[in-house]
């Protein structure tokens, strides 16, 4: 039963995909899964009945040039399929992409729809640009994003002029 478990978790792993917005693009959303994901925890809960799989404390979840911190983890999949339909994660999300940073409270990654959702005070950071909302959505297929500031709220952004952050890491003003 361990042996089936185990194996039932590489593949909720591995269908997790979190590969680049250009592999994204040119993948079918069945191929999406193909790419090996590495996730660390403190804890690892499975449930075949439920097919579900959660990950507790410190989570590090990690594909290709995608990285997923979280205090939990849950993933969602298909008993038919074994392909997981749904990821949830909770307490201190951030992503990192490349030069770009997400965080929130929580966020929801939709695996075929290679979309994901971060609730709770979302700030997304891309080369010295700050977006602050009380939603961010990010569509890794096409690598953009949308935030929102919420009912009644507003939506904040920084965003730096062309150069200056170099300037500044340089030591310059």
């Amino acid at each position: 039963m361990r042996m089936r478990t185990f194996r039932l978790v590489v593949l909720i792993l591995a269908a997790a995909s979190l590969v680049s917005a250009e592999d994204r693009r040119m993948l079918r959303p069945e191929e999406l899964g193909s790419r090996p994901v590495e996730i660390a925890a403190d804890r690892l809960l499975a449930d075949s009945v439920k097919n579900s799989v959660t990950f507790e404390g410190n989570v590090v979840a990690k594909q290709e040039d995608v990285t997923l911190f979280s205090d939990r983890l849950f993933a969602e999949y298909s008993s038919a399929s074994g392909a997981v339909e749904k990821i949830v994660a909770d307490g201190n999300v951030r992503v990192i992409q490349a030069d770009r940073e997400a965080r929130a409270a929580h966020a929801v990654f939709y695996n075929l729809e290679q979309r994901i959702v971060l609730t709770g005070g979302a700030d997304v950071i891309q080369g010295g640009n700050t977006l602050k909302g009380e939603t961010a959505t990010i569509y890794l297929r096409e690598n953009r994003s949308v935030v929102s500031g919420g009912e009644g709220g507003r939506v904040k952004a920084i965003i730096q002029p062309k150069g200056q952050t170099e300037k500044k890491e340089k030591g310059g003003r």
